[in-house]
């Protein structure tokens, strides 16, 4: 979009910032702007486009909180690696698509066990309730985001054995063979550090920082249908909160 366009569009109700962020989104969505490529300075955006520095700014600040662009000290502004934002009750596979992200999962475990009084707790189960175990490590273009570990019940979940979760979603697959209708979930996030089998499955240094989120997903009915237990890369995941006064 040239000068001349963003003068013709001022009319259509579009802020200035949006159409300068939304032009830099497709130049990294369609590959033109590359991972650790720089941006164009505040100062170069303001003459290319013709509007302030404050507006350039303001574009450059929008993709920096939608988890696209990183500042770096004294350097400037470059496209940054994938990040997922927890700010919406999204699958994993709905969250990288949206990152425009090729998706994956890689199997570590899928299998009936015995339930131990925290999930029991969770799940509202009683103590001798079987559950399923679903434990995956996330992959975004073949980079490991996450290890997930998911606990249903055997019960009344049986049936989504039979699905392939290396390339299926689990919400995908609640909502279309077992009729749960996911409504919201109450999540739990705090900080901790790689162990080695963790180190490993993710490919980071051990002990570097994770982020550490326990969830119990309910139904439309206020029924708890799953819990589980994530870590996650901070380098690739931050949470958005909305906070009240």
């Amino acid at each position: 979009m040239t000068n001349r366009d963003m003068k013709n569009n001022r009319t259509d109700g579009m802020p200035l910032y949006l159409m300068i962020a939304g032009e830099i989104r497709r130049e990294i969505e369609s590959g033109k702007l590359k991972i650790g490529d720089k941006v164009s300075s505040e100062r170069k955006l303001a003459k290319i486009f013709g509007v302030s520095l404050m507006t350039a700014r303001h574009a450059l600040i929008h993709l920096m909180h939608d988890g696209l662009l990183e500042r770096r000290r004294a350097a400037g502004t470059y496209v940054s690696p994938p990040r997922i934002q927890f700010n919406k009750l999204l699958a994993f596979s709905e969250q990288m698509c949206a990152r425009h992200l090729a998706i994956r999962s890689r199997v570590l475990s899928a299998r009936i066990c015995e339930v131990n009084h925290e999930i029991a707790a969770q799940l509202a189960l009683p103590g001798h309730a079987k559950v399923i175990k679903l434990e995956r490590v996330r992959l975004g273009n073949d980079e490991p985001f996450a290890i997930e570990s998911c606990f249903l019940s055997a019960r009344e979940f049986g049936k989504i054995l039979r699905s392939d979760f290396a390339k299926s979603s689990l919400f995908e697959v609640l909502e279309r063979d077992c009729d749960a209708r996911l409504a919201h979930a109450d999540e739990e996030v705090d900080a901790t550090s790689a162990d080695l089998r963790a180190s490993k499955l993710l490919k980071v240094p051990l002990h570097e920082p994770l982020l550490r989120i326990r969830q119990v997903l309910y139904s439309t009915s206020g029924k708890a249908v799953a819990y589980s237990f994530g870590l996650y890369r901070s380098d690739r995941h931050s949470v958005l909160t909305r906070r009240y006064r």
